[in-house]
């Protein structure tokens, strides 16, 4: 399985994504440029963290537009597996691909912690791994993370089951301490925590491998499915 990551100008978490990938959970990666149209026949695509375009105007607000997101939008629509992580969730949010919106912390202040998160649904590509109300210890770093929708946004997502990972202290104000939630389709997660910092020992979490090997898992069953 194929993994590819995206790079934007201004994305800072593109090479943690590379090396957890690649180093900790053994997979080849593709890092993708934002002005590439083709995706290389990637199986998975990871829109990693940082501060796309500089966050000019809004975090992910100009990456939307960038030429490989279209191709990201196509890859998503036929079902492929996409992971936006903390940026990579804002830019998702931007591109329409998931709902609500991502604004300034609550206490307006950037935040850099580790935090508690309890896993919501095993019923999705990126936590099949995990069992509903398994609690995962991952880093947060951002300053724009406090996730916001109306109310009957919220509702659905409760209702259809798409709220992936809530944290167990919310840190940011996010409204019922969503950290993480799905499209209608499941198979794109966006969510402010980082896994991909958390794949090793020295890290001081696995945590965050679970996630990436629920992805290949759920990819190798596609496959055997399939054939």
């Amino acid at each position: 399985m194929r993994f590819g990551v995206v790079v934007f100008p201004g994305s800072n978490c593109d090479h943690d994504a590379l090396h957890a990938i690649s180093e900790d959970l053994g997979h080849p990666v593709e890092m993708l440029w934002h002005q590439d149209e083709s995706l290389r026949g990637v199986d998975a695509i990871l829109l990693p963290g940082g501060f796309s375009y500089g966050d000019y105007l809004r975090g992910g607000a100009i990456a939307k537009f960038s030429p490989v997101m279209q191709s990201v939008r196509k890859f998503a629509e036929g079902g492929g597996p996409v992971l936006g992580v903390c940026n990579g969730f804002q830019i998702l949010v931007e591109a329409g691909l998931l709902p609500g919106a991502l604004v300034r912390n609550r206490g307006l202040r950037f935040i850099c912690k580790t935090v508690r998160l309890r896993v919501e649904t095993r019923e999705t590509p990126f936590t099949n791994s995990l069992l509903k109300g398994d609690i995962l210890q991952l880093p947060i770093a951002h300053g724009d993370g406090c996730y916001v929708a109306d109310e009957a946004t919220l509702d659905a997502l409760e209702a259809e089951d798409r709220v992936a990972f809530r944290y167990v202290e919310n840190p940011n104000g996010s409204m019922r301490d969503i950290a993480g939630i799905l499209n209608e389709g499941r198979n794109v997660l966006g969510m402010m925590p980082h896994p991909e910092r958390a794949t090793n020992p020295l890290m001081g979490s696995t945590d965050g491998l679970t996630i990436l090997r629920s992805i290949v898992s759920e990819f190798a069953g596609r496959t055997a499915a399939a054939g």
